[in-house]
């Protein structure tokens, strides 16, 4: 969690606003792809990458 915490303080600090969409979408695909991983819709999530 400090990690996180660090992330924010620096996009807090630097203005560094547009980086959150991009950290976004990678945690997202990163949430997809585990979950989808090992179930019976893995093949359909495979073929959007």
């Amino acid at each position: 969690m400090d990690f996180l915490k660090d992330l924010w303080d620096f996009m807090r600090e630097r203005k560094k606003w547009w980086l959150m969409p991009i950290i976004v979408v990678l945690l997202l695909i990163g949430v997809l792809l585990v979950i989808g991983g090992g179930s019976a819709v893995a093949p359909f999530i495979y073929t959007l990458f």
